[in-house]
């Protein structure tokens, strides 16, 4: 349906590599800046957490929508368009007086980032071809990623300490429009569709209200716990959802989600892995900020300046992982990385209230850090290998859900059990317990990554042939030619 226009593939790559440091940026800017915004709008402390769930919620429901979209649509499209929309909703939650305005805000934020982010990985990997090229571009996205991660705690701190809280949503502005100023070098827009593909209206709403759903219920146990008649009905109803979705799937002409794309090992093995992943690094960054802040006694911006060796140690790590995976295949460098991640959560979990950041942190961020970054990169790699082009959106759709699922799930899930240790206590050595209990667990999780890297995912890449695509039926797009690529790195 759509074919790729020569243009130039490093303004491709920082366009893409902008919008995803933004959207990564997103996800961690505000949980420091919560104590401000509660004091300013003054929101009931069950409700606070909204302002950050909330995003979570439609984030992570409307992304394989938003992969669907942007292979029926266009990938430029949908990019420009989701961009646009998190750029207006950051304006109107930093201009927020109420909280109702603010929650909004952030939900019209991950509204606009589920259009944009698979957009965006679509674009990376249908601009450069299978192979080194593939792997050195998807290592700078993976940067990208990691460092706005990592960096947006360091910027929520010095934000809300320096220029006030409302700056944490308008931060994002000068980053949405130095992606979209980068566009249009980029090469010419989408060709419109060669025929009008009917849309899986009863996928999306499926979909969307299954994932929906599991996010909410998750994020909820936080104030009902897991036991209670509500959260087992809310869990209960997206699983009905799901399945639906899962039957639903297997008898319309063009799917949301080609479920055979799940029989491959590389596409199963790599979204089953992130998802572990994620839940692992958002709830390690989650206790340890608490742990700088709550224990330690750090202000805000001495919190974020202590994940600054955590961000370069991500960079370092995706820099060497693209290097293996660019001589070798994904695995090698995802075995070693998630085991590397998973030896310093196991050091983070001996933190004590009488440490410090020289003892107790420092070290720990370096090893887990370095060991993350070597994750991060090759799991786009793998989770892209053997994909047709005009199944890229829903492949990229599928691994920001996932990650953006376990992220979730393995916060609420995890924080639920370190509060269970804690109690009702509030003194420092009760809520490390509670802490250190949370992060020996995020290292369980990181090697159970490391079990699905070895027994799910290929030893070799596979070998040159046909890409993944529907062996009958009706296709969604005409597959872009090998000449119509793009190759070439950025200079």
């Amino acid at each position: 349906m759509y074919k790729n226009s020569r243009g130039r593939p490093g303004a491709v790559l920082a366009a893409v590599t902008v919008a995803q440091f933004v959207f990564a940026l997103d996800m961690s800017v505000v949980n420091v800046a919560l104590p401000a915004i509660r004091t300013a709008l003054g929101f009931a402390p069950l409700d606070l957490s909204w302002v950050v769930h909330v995003y979570a919620l439609t984030f992570g429901g409307l992304l394989l929508l938003g992969g669907r979209a942007c292979d029926l649509y266009g990938r430029r499209r949908l990019l420009v368009v989701g961009l646009a929309v998190f750029a207006l909703c950051s304006l109107a939650g930093g201009a927020a007086q109420e909280p109702w305005q603010l929650v909004t805000a952030r939900a019209g934020q991950g509204l606009g980032a589920a259009a944009a982010a698979p957009a965006a990985l679509a674009m990376l990997t249908t601009t450069f071809t299978e192979g080194p090229r593939r792997v050195r571009a998807l290592g700078v996205w993976s940067a990208a990623n990691a460092a706005g991660g990592a960096l947006g705690v360091l910027a929520g701190g010095l934000l809300t300490e320096y220029a006030g809280w409302r700056w944490v949503m308008l931060v994002n502005l000068p980053f949405v429009a130095g992606a979209l100023a980068l566009l249009p070098a980029a090469g010419p827009a989408d060709r419109r569709p060669a025929r009008r593909d009917r849309p899986d209206v009863l996928g999306a709403v499926l979909a969307t209200g299954g994932v929906g759903l599991l996010v909410f219920g998750v994020v909820r146990t936080e104030a009902r716990g897991w036991t209670s008649p509500a959260t087992l009905g809310t869990l209960a109803a997206a699983v009905a959802l799901l399945a639906a979705f899962v039957v639903t799937e297997t008898r319309v002409p063009v799917p949301l989600l080609r479920l055979g794309l799940l029989r491959s090992r590389w596409v199963a093995g790599a979204n089953l892995l992130v998802f572990l992943a994620a839940a692992g690094q958002f709830t390690a960054f989650y206790f340890v900020s608490l742990h700088l802040q709550l224990v330690l006694g750090l202000g805000a911006a001495a919190t974020g300046a202590a994940f600054l060796p955590f961000s370069a140690g991500l960079v370092a790590g995706t820099v060497v992982a693209t290097r293996i995976t660019a001589a070798r295949t994904p695995r090698a460098a995802l075995v070693p990385g998630a085991l590397l991640a998973a030896t310093g959560l196991a050091w983070f979990a001996r933190i004590s209230p009488d440490g410090g950041f020289l003892t107790d942190v420092l070290g720990p961020s370096v090893v887990t850090s370095i060991g993350t970054g070597l994750v991060l990169a090759p799991v786009a790699a793998a989770a892209t290998t053997g994909i047709a082009p005009h199944e890229a959106g829903l492949a990229s759709g599928l691994l920001n859900s996932s990650r953006q699922l376990g992220g979730c799930v393995g916060l609420a899930a995890l924080a639920t059990v370190a509060a269970h240790r804690t109690g009702a206590a509030t003194d420092p050595g009760a809520l490390d317990d509670g802490y250190a209990l949370g992060l020996a667990a995020t290292a369980a999780l990181f090697v159970l990554a490391a079990v699905v890297a070895v027994l799910v995912l290929p030893r070799h890449r596979p070998a040159p042939g046909p890409a993944l695509g529907p062996a009958t039926g009706p296709t969604t797009a005409t597959a872009v030619p090998a000449e119509n690529h793009l190759e070439g790195t950025p200079s």
